[in-house]
């Protein structure tokens, strides 16, 4: 009896001590998840709107409606449509760097695979979400919303240019080739990559194609020619 009440002494005094029971956490944690969710819903739908109509159109009240929810919720969530595009933004670019580090930067991959898995991660994203790129292209395209892209998708882009010609160098130090112009090459293939995304935006039916890939390979074939094979 004396050890119960010693045991159930120790426990209240750590209930008080972290101020927080766990049926008084369980409810936190249930707010938390129902205002991720919440968070996430507004997201998805002010992408779909971006993709479908462009920016023009798209209002606090428009995306509130597409969700099913108030338009005070949405205010609540972002406070602002420009908190709310830059969250958009964020999460697309947090999406294509999750897709990146697993193709690119995965343990053990060699210069040529990361490389190749540069091109599979600019093709795989498009082909995957499509409407993702849309709203890439529409934020990079407009003239109101390009502020917002410099500052939160141009510095990756920036990134993930220079890691591709940083491969670059590695495969042709280590190939032995000479007179390659690295520089040129490693813009090429981001003009190739942001060039098939804006045209898919445009031409939507072109979207499964194998032409960036087999036009960047057909590059790096150029250039490396015992590293890369052609894609017929």
């Amino acid at each position: 009896m004396a050890q119960r009440k010693a045991t159930a002494a120790k426990h209240k005094g750590a209930m008080a001590k972290d101020g927080v029971s766990a049926n008084d956490a369980a409810p936190k944690d249930r707010r938390r998840e129902r205002g991720e969710a919440s968070v996430q819903r507004i997201i998805d739908a002010t992408i779909e709107l971006i993709a479908e109509e462009g920016l023009a159109s798209v209002t606090m009240q428009r995306i509130a409606e597409h969700v099913g929810s108030s338009n005070a919720l949405v205010v609540f969530h972002f406070r602002s449509k420009e908190n709310l595009f830059r969250a958009v933004l964020q999460y697309l670019s947090d999406r294509y760097d999750e897709l990146w580090v697993s193709l690119v930067r995965a343990p053990g991959l060699s210069p040529v695979e990361r490389l190749l898995g540069a091109v599979n991660c600019a093709q795989n994203f498009a082909r995957q979400h499509p409407k993702w790129v849309s709203v890439f292209v529409v934020f990079s395209s407009d003239r109101k919303s390009m502020q917002i892209y410099n500052e939160i998708g141009l510095p990756s882009d920036l990134a993930y240019t220079a890691e591709a010609r940083e491969l670059l160098i590695e495969i042709s130090r280590a190939g032995g080739y000479t007179g390659v112009d690295i520089d040129t090459l490693s813009e090429s293939l981001n003009y190739l990559v942001h060039g098939a995304w804006y045209w898919d935006h445009l031409n939507p039916r072109g979207r499964d194609t194998n032409v960036l890939r087999k036009t960047t390979l057909l590059l790096l074939h150029q250039a490396f020619p015992r590293h890369f094979e052609l894609m017929l």
